[in-house]
């Protein structure tokens, strides 16, 4: 379990770009526009909670694609004045109203991909004012005023953020309001052509101006639950009211001088950690980076922990505490590290945890994809350091605008099961397993990175391959989220370009099917050197996105 101290040399590769640098502060994202944002925040003397929901907020607007005003949010923050590190959870339950029976009456066996019945409380907008009330020193009117100008006067649409709105375009086209509010000339805009948004515009003008209230309290929300009534669904003016987001304790996994922090469930962040824990006695330096002998047992580990979440990740209310401390203890992880052989992949059940919820024969709870995400990262002078995610789920979530307000309502509701048996299983007021996972590391004690890399179930996967990237092979930040990765999927494992075809074919003798298709994330992430205290940023090039720093 050794790690490389922060001043060894780094890999020979490189980076497509140089690192991001700055004294005052630096913000990652994906979209250079909601990046420019949060330097302008910065440069005006906000901090860094400040310029991730200024960020937020635009990339709300120009990656529509992705995220918006009704997906749900998570963060980390660690508070440079307290030194006190906790995370939000501003994620949506589902409709007081929701009924499995209900939904076989019809016609459906499983939970809708998107559509109505799909949608829970979106709470991001919830998320992003109790950030700032609580961290920042914006309120959310001056917080939303270059979201506003984006969506009023029009934004270039960004490559990759054109590419998948021609995806969704048939989705969009399905639903008039959607289509009216993304799809003006009867197609996707192109790269780089201008696309204004005048409904979103005034819907966060509304919100600029009433608070988070107005979504959860006013005409805004009574608008939604209208919609969604039409509809035929589950969402009603009571629900929106009944939202709040929870601060709470970060979860937590060592591995070497390095201490990596993750959000408890409704989030899969244990999937991380469990996977970590099972790693912490292997030098994976000495196996070489991305060799099929480090990938074999990173992707071994993954697939155990992802077999336990499939089992046991739900609404922390459906699962008893005592699930997850045995599933994040040392004991655990050396009694499932004994089922990963080195010459063989194998057939990863979950795991028994001696509580009620036992997996038995219940199927697996989450539907896989590539998950339509986007992560932030920032961090200032002040000590603050911050790593959010949001998101609508799929591409443009349920695929349905709530009238006339330019709200694309999320599908994350489509992540319940209808196996009663199942803790994860669809009830009134409940919140769905979430990809979603902000993370955050500490180096000798000291907040060192904020960072994410938004796909699906690439997520956890990808904050163990960057933070080996970082800790076991020397790599610069930028190196560290834009070298080549692998995931673990039970159809099998992908491999990225880039990755050696003797890797492949060494894997495929130890038993792995290798697969083409699967996504690899975006990653995005600051840290902060611990001599000089100089902000270092990374961006991948695998999105749109830019690091920046001042």
């Amino acid at each position: 379990m050794r790690a490389r101290p922060p001043g060894a040399p780094t890999t020979t590769s490189r980076g497509s770009r140089s690192v991001a640098l700055g004294r005052t502060g630096l913000i990652a994202t994906s979209q250079p526009l909601a990046s420019a944002a949060g330097l302008e925040v910065f440069r005006h003397g906000g901090n860094a909670v400040d310029a991730v929901v200024t960020a937020a907020a635009v990339l709300s607007v120009v990656e529509p694609t992705m995220t918006g005003v009704g997906g749900d949010l998570f963060a980390i923050v660690h508070d440079g004045a307290t030194g006190r590190t906790r995370g939000l959870n501003a994620s949506g339950r589902s409709p007081h109203a929701a009924s499995l029976d209900q939904l076989r009456a019809l016609g459906h066996t499983a939970m809708p991909d998107q559509g109505v019945l799909s949608v829970t409380v979106p709470g991001a907008v919830d998320g992003w004012s109790l950030l700032l009330a609580e961290h920042g020193t914006l309120c959310l009117r001056q917080a939303l005023a270059p979201a506003i100008a984006c969506a009023r006067d029009g934004f270039p649409v960004a490559e990759v953020v054109a590419r998948q709105w021609r995806e969704a375009a048939p989705t969009l086209a399905a639903d008039p309001a959607a289509a009216a509010t993304f799809l003006p000339r009867g197609r996707a805009p192109l790269p780089g052509e201008v696309f204004t948004c005048p409904a979103l515009a005034a819907t966060l003008e509304v919100i600029a101006a009433e608070g988070r209230d107005a979504l959860y309290r006013g005409n805004l929300g009574r608008t939604i639950a209208r919609d969604a009534e039409r509809r035929g669904g589950w969402l009603t003016a009571a629900d929106l009211r009944d939202h709040r987001s929870e601060w709470v304790d970060p979860i937590r996994a060592t591995y070497a001088d390095v201490e990596l922090l993750e959000l408890p469930p409704n989030t899969q962040g244990f999937v991380a950690l469990e996977a970590l824990n099972i790693l912490v006695d292997d030098d994976l330096g000495r196996l070489g980076h991305n060799s099929a002998d480090y990938l074999h047992v990173v992707l071994e580990a993954l697939a155990i922990a992802f077999a336990d979440r499939d089992a046991y990740l739900a609404d922390p209310a459906a699962v008893p505490d005592a699930t997850l401390r045995r599933l994040l203890s040392p004991d655990y992880a050396r009694d499932r590290r004994r089922d990963i052989r080195r010459d063989r992949a194998g057939a990863h059940a979950p795991g028994r945890v001696g509580t009620d919820h036992d997996p038995g024969a219940r199927p697996s709870s989450a539907r896989r994809g590539a998950g339509d995400t986007v992560c932030l990262a920032a961090a200032d002078d002040r000590g603050n350091l911050v790593s959010l995610i949001q998101s609508l789920y799929a591409g443009f979530g349920a695929g349905i605008v709530a009238g006339d307000t330019g709200i694309v309502l999320h599908n994350r509701g489509s992540l319940f099961v209808t196996d009663p048996a199942h803790p994860n299983h669809l009830a009134p007021h409940k919140r769905p397993v979430h990809t979603l996972a902000p993370a955050m590391a500490f180096r000798g004690g000291r907040p060192w990175l904020a960072y994410g890399v938004m796909g699906g179930d690439m997520q956890p996967q990808g904050h163990l391959q960057v933070l080996f990237n970082l800790t076991c092979f020397g790599m610069n930040i930028q190196q560290a989220g834009e070298a080549p990765r692998a995931r673990y999927d039970p159809a099998g494992v992908g491999l990225e370009h880039g990755i050696a075809a003797a890797t492949g074919d060494d894997l495929r003798r130890r038993g792995h099917r290798l697969v083409d298709g699967l996504a690899f994330g975006g990653f995005q992430g600051v840290l902060v050197d611990p001599d000089s205290g100089v902000l270092m940023g990374g961006s991948d090039p695998r999105k749109d996105g830019l690091a920046i720093g001042w």
